[in-house]
């Protein structure tokens, strides 16, 4: 993100979905980047592979919204999920937590779900990035963030790493370390409609993954 740039946050009380909201008003004309929502509540928000996110009293639901020119010349855009990801982890590292990436782009802490990031590309190059984060509760056999962070804290921490230089090639070169992890888990392949693990993938340098001579850049 262009350095200096000033990003609003508007804070809702309660939303069905920060995505859907945003990705609306931007298809309206009625929002233009940079600019982020930020929800108290949310009760229908929009999870990995089209699955409804949990929204819990508490927890972060954001999105956010930016110009595709502001982001890393390197950075190949079915990829961005994880560049987003990654400085969030980042900075939740920095805070202490325990939190890794599981491929592409959930938030676990141990073998638990503890949240995720979907990305969109609408007309004129805006990118649309949502984040759901369980801060404070989570549903049965998902994980709440190990540490104890405030929601405004949290995304002043973020948006100040937004603004760095970082590079996809910097990123990527920790994230294939991390992606290690991953091939501990399986998952339902929609394509095939076969059931494959990760352990038989192999990492791509752009994030990517290739399993069963196929390249899959994500779950959904």
């Amino acid at each position: 993100m262009e350095k200096g740039l000033r990003l609003e946050i508007r804070y809702l009380d309660e939303i069905n979905s920060t995505h859907l909201y945003l990705t609306e008003a931007i298809r309206k004309g009625e929002i233009k980047p940079p600019l982020a929502i930020c929800a108290d509540r949310q009760t229908g928000g929009v999870g990995s592979r089209g699955d409804r996110w949990i929204g819990m009293d508490g927890n972060l639901f954001l999105s956010f919204c930016i110009d595709a020119a502001s982001l890393p010349a390197d950075l190949p855009r079915q990829s961005m999920s994880i560049w987003f990801s990654w400085l969030l982890k980042e900075v939740l590292a920095e805070e202490g937590s325990k939190i890794w990436l599981k491929w592409p782009n959930d938030f676990y802490l141990g073998d638990k779900k503890a949240g995720g990031t979907i990305t969109a590309v609408l007309r004129e190059n805006i990118v649309v990035c949502s984040i759901g984060l369980n801060l404070k509760k989570a549903p049965e056999n998902f994980a709440v963030v190990d540490i104890s962070i405030t929601r405004e804290r949290l995304l002043e921490r973020y948006f100040l790493k937004l603004k760095q230089d970082i590079f996809w090639k910097d990123i990527f070169r920790k994230y294939k370390v991390e992606f290690l992890q991953s091939t501990r888990f399986p998952y339902f392949d929609k394509a095939t409609q076969k059931r494959l693990h990760l352990r038989d993938a192999v990492l791509q340098e752009d994030g990517s993954i290739l399993i069963e001579n196929r390249r899959v850049y994500s779950l959904r």
